[in-house]
């Protein structure tokens, strides 16, 4: 990925509703967060290439050490659609999952409503919620995160 790309990549980021962005391939790494203060420095990376406020890129070196830093980290489960976000499978029931879950691959996390259909979503793998990042009945574009998870 060029510098170019990159630029072009913070462009949409920073026109959507997104507050934070994570692309990842073989040989780079990049996060990108909407802050309200100053530029960030991320894994020694200076933000040169990046206009956005609080913006953070950085590039792998290795493929070991970008494994290495997967594994640490903590997942994001995003929304597929756009739609109403909803924790629970009625207003007065219990939420599907609450930090500090286990998750198991294919157990339903959450519900998005779009176009008066309810979709459920879920988990892809196993896991374990450690935040839940939008409220009940929020409206969730696609690609934005639900939940902050870390793999099992």
């Amino acid at each position: 990925m060029n510098v170019e790309q990159i630029e072009k990549l913070v462009e949409i980021i920073e026109k959507s509703s997104l507050t934070e962005f994570s692309y990842k391939d073989d040989e780079v790494k990049i996060t990108m967060s909407k802050l309200d203060h100053a530029p960030v420095i991320a894994g020694g990376v200076p933000m040169t290439a990046a206009p956005m406020v609080g913006a953070a890129v950085s590039t792998a070196v290795s493929v070991e050490e970008a494994a290495e830093e997967a594994e640490d980290e903590a997942v994001l489960i995003t929304s597929p659609i756009v739609g109403t976000f909803y924790a629970a499978p009625a207003p007065d029931a219990a939420p599907f999952v609450k930090v500090g879950d286990h998750v198991k691959n294919g157990q339903t996390v959450c519900i998005l409503e779009a176009m008066k259909l309810m979709n459920e979503i879920q988990s892809e793998f196993d896991c374990e919620i450690e935040a839940v990042l939008v409220s009940n009945e929020q409206k969730v574009e696609y690609g934005q995160p639900l939940f902050r998870v870390k793999k099992l």
